[in-house]
């Protein structure tokens, strides 16, 4: 009696989709609240003021709205997206003119970043979102 083997499942030991359902649930808590760390860090960033921002400083939003368009989004099951909504006829470069620099017809524009250094700011809180996050 002592050799006999005795065959197990592995459904006996766990139920797979319960923890694919926990895991899934989990990593969209936690990538939202990522999400939300970067959009509070690159709305801290760009600051409401009149001057211009010198190159290599986040951009000056002399209205707010650039601030009030940073937004979160969670995309599908493993990622986040996080950055400034468009206007309806805003031309697409603007944001990305202002992260990354670049030409729009004759005019260089340097950058003025927010977002990578948004990024940047807040990485080091994601490990620990997924500490004990699944139950």
């Amino acid at each position: 009696m002592a050799n006999e083997f005795v065959n197990i499942s592995y459904s006996s030991f766990f139920d797979r989709p319960a923890v694919e359902k926990a895991v899934g649930k989990a990593n969209k808590q936690n990538l939202s609240k990522a999400g939300a760390f970067v959009r509070t860090a690159a709305r801290d960033l760009v600051r409401k003021r009149k001057r211009i921002s010198r190159p290599g400083e986040p951009p000056s939003s002399h209205e707010g709205s650039l601030r009030r368009l940073i937004l979160f989004a969670f995309n599908g099951k493993e990622s986040v997206v996080v950055g400034p909504k468009l206007f309806k006829n805003q031309n697409p470069t603007g944001p990305s003119l202002l992260e990354f620099g670049g030409r729009l017809g004759k005019k260089v524009y340097e950058p003025r970043p927010f977002m990578g250094p948004a990024l940047e700011r807040e990485a080091d809180k994601f490990p620990d979102l997924w500490n004990n996050s699944v139950k």
